[in-house]
């Protein structure tokens, strides 16, 4: 019989094949697989002294730092549930995530602490006290027991993400679905033992906390340095030796920006990935001139299943448009409006299916009843993404856009994401952002950039047909970002029709 993982069974399996190994590194220092697993104990026996019993949520609002590696695996041997929060998030938004949680206690940052005790009855600790007594606890070499009758199939992390309204909502993630998809998304990427994760992201964001476990997955080290200065980005690479590299686009741009700037040697970096939103080619073609022999790795994924598609590193070069192919072990299908099958190379709704599928939002019904729907014929869990693309003959997914960034004007069906694929074209964009028409205002564009908006609306029409390039072009010195790191349209909409640029 096969015995029972959980998210922590990731970091024994490591410990266990190398204790002194390299497990997870920041500013202050590092500590070994042998080391996290200790504290990982300490912090499970500091929870459950604490009330935490399974099931109960235990909110983190914390910098990307070794403590919040240790409290994510120090909440599963617990048993609790893990809610990462990002360190930005205000009380405006935390107010109504904890009052959806119902966590049984908070652990946040000590200059947050008073202010989070304000917002309800739940109790909050500073981390400075917690972890004094959590590496109190590890020098008596605390263990903590497995709780009795923990299923894989229970929650282990809700994860909050951006929607389209501003109630909380939170993705449901068990344990065996997340090992699943990060086992899957390992093997597919090729991590190493001797790799070294560098990580830009919050751990409260899917795309950084699943690269803690990817690289207790693979042996390999990670770097936390959310919270490093822009300037020091490259130089901090090159001293911890990274070798693999998250990266959105804004992230890919200044990294080349910094190069520029250098004579140095880049970091030994063999391996990009993106996500978030596609890399325009003209920053994948300079990442491959900074980084010789480098693989840029195209992926698409949602939170409610991790990811779906991954280009194989080795076929980067392959099918320019092309965001992959399904993760081994799992389907991508193509429905049409009435859920029927769409022939291949013809766009349809992108539906996943899968070990990888989470069961749905934490407390939400009737908008799990919309994207997590059963197969009518096999009664299989599936993820209706909302998102547009088509399949090849070989498999590989092409992504064209969500159902919210499809729009027609002038007769023509088009989405926001060929509008901003066309921009981040340009030389000297950085970031761009499409704005659909509404009922007072046409088609719009927002874009981070030096260049002229006339300039920009030139470039555009040698690379748009006449019916795609927007009617406006309005620049800005950053574009403003919803907390998970999204172009945060609402805010940039507000702005135009406001008539405040």
């Amino acid at each position: 019989m096969t015995e029972a993982r959980f998210i922590h069974s990731l970091l024994d399996e490591a410990a266990a094949a190398g204790p002194a190994s390299t497990a997870v590194r920041d500013a202050s220092g590092a500590w070994s697989y042998a080391r996290l697993r200790e504290l990982s104990h300490a912090a499970a026996v500091w929870l459950q002294t604490h009330g935490v019993r399974p099931g109960d949520r235990v909110l983190v609002q914390l910098p990307s730092e070794r403590e919040a590696v240790a409290l994510l695996y120090g909440t599963s041997r617990a048993g609790g549930v893990h809610v990462p929060i990002n360190p930005a998030m205000k009380a405006f938004h935390l107010g109504p995530v904890i009052e959806n949680a119902e966590p049984r206690l908070i652990i946040a940052a000590d200059a947050r602490a008073e202010e989070l005790s304000r917002l309800g009855d739940v109790p909050v600790h500073p981390i400075g006290r917690v972890w004094a007594e959590v590496e109190a606890l590890a020098a008596q070499a605390a263990r903590a027991e497995p709780p009795p009758g923990l299923d894989p199939g229970a929650i282990a992390v809700l994860i909050y993400t951006s929607g389209s309204t501003a109630a909380p909502k939170a993705v449901v993630c068990p344990h065996a679905q997340v090992l699943f998809a990060t086992e899957a998304i390992t093997s597919e990427l090729g991590y190493r033992a001797d790799d070294v994760v560098f990580c830009r992201f919050p751990l409260s964001w899917d795309y950084g906390l699943y690269k803690v476990l990817m690289t207790c997955a693979s042996r390999s080290q990670i770097v936390l340095a959310d919270g490093e200065s822009d300037l020091l980005l490259l130089k901090l690479m090159r001293e911890c030796g990274a070798t693999v590299v998250p990266i959105v686009p804004s992230l890919a741009a200044m990294i080349i920006t910094l190069l520029g700037r250098e004579e140095e040697p880049p970091p030994p970096v063999r391996l990009f990935t993106n996500t978030g939103a596609a890399l325009p080619q003209s920053t994948i073609d300079a990442l491959r001139a900074a980084f010789p022999g480098v693989r840029v790795v195209r992926q698409f994924g949602q939170t409610e299943c991790k990811r779906i598609s991954i280009m194989p590193p080795e076929e980067d070069r392959e099918r320019p448009r092309a965001v992959g192919r399904p993760l081994p072990g799992t389907r991508v299908l193509i429905l049409g409006d009435a859920g029927e099958p769409v022939p291949t190379g013809e766009v349809g709704e992108i539906v996943a299916t899968g070990p990888h599928v989470m069961p749905g939002y934490w407390r939400n019904p009737e908008m799990t009843a919309r994207s997590f729907r059963a197969d009518p014929a096999t009664g299989e869990p599936r993820l209706h993404t909302g998102d547009y693309g088509w399949l090849d003959d070989d498999g590989y997914l092409y992504f064209e856009g969500r159902r919210d960034d499809m729009f027609k004007r002038k007769g023509i069906r088009m989405s926001t994401v060929e509008i901003e694929a066309a921009a981040m074209d340009l030389p000297g964009v950085r970031a761009a952002a499409a704005l659909p028409p509404n009922g007072g205002r046409d088609l719009a564009l927002c874009v981070e950039t030096d260049l002229a908006p006339h300039t920009v609306l030139r470039e555009l029409a040698r690379r748009l047909e006449p019916a795609k390039v927007p009617a406006t072009c309005h620049t800005f010195e950053q574009l403003p970002l919803s907390l998970h790191g999204k172009n945060a349209r609402a805010e940039l909409a507000a702005l135009i029709d406001g008539g405040a640029r």
